[in-house]
């Protein structure tokens, strides 16, 4: 893919990430699980890993998540959500590089969702210095479940009815 055009996709992928991760920032969850969401920008990551690459899903993971901290003015919750965007990440990256022959987007899409409530659980430990807060992590991965699964299906539309590679 030539530099530019790539350059293109990865700022629009991006800026649809931020989009939607605003969106949701608004959306009412019917569950009373705090910092609970329904991961809709995570589509952009895994589609962005799937179709581009690995480096620029990880760029794009990274650059919606510092910028939606910015704009939604959420300072303490950037630091929960960069430490799940960072082991997201990296887990779906890993998976569809070592399992995808075995796994759809969904069990991808699972496993960063997984990795995702992780990564704020262990930062919130960090944060508070307890452990006692591992025990809201089953709530969180039970929450993820349905909502990695949503973000897997709508990534396997997305990518099957794209055309970045060509």
């Amino acid at each position: 893919m030539k530099k530019n055009r790539k350059l293109i996709y990865l700022s629009l992928l991006s800026a649809i990430g931020i989009v939607l991760g605003l969106f949701e920032s608004v959306i009412p969850i019917p569950v009373a699980i705090p910092g609970a969401r329904l991961g809709l920008s995570n589509i952009v990551v895994l589609v962005t890993i799937v179709t581009i690459g690995y480096k620029e899903g990880f760029f794009v993971s990274i650059f919606k998540t510092i910028i939606l901290g910015i704009v939604t003015g959420a300072v303490s919750s950037f630091f929960f959500s960069i430490g799940g965007a960072i082991l997201s990440s990296i887990s779906m990256i890993l998976a569809h590089k070592f399992l995808r022959k075995y796994l759809s987007l969904i069990g991808i899409s699972e496993i960063g969702s997984f990795f995702h409530n992780l990564g704020q659980v262990l930062v919130a430990c960090f944060i508070m210095k307890t452990t006692t807060i591992l025990a809201y992590l089953p709530l969180l991965v039970i929450l993820g479940i349905f909502t990695g699964y949503f973000v897997g299906l709508a990534s396997i539309y997305t990518v099957d009815n794209t055309n970045i590679l060509k």
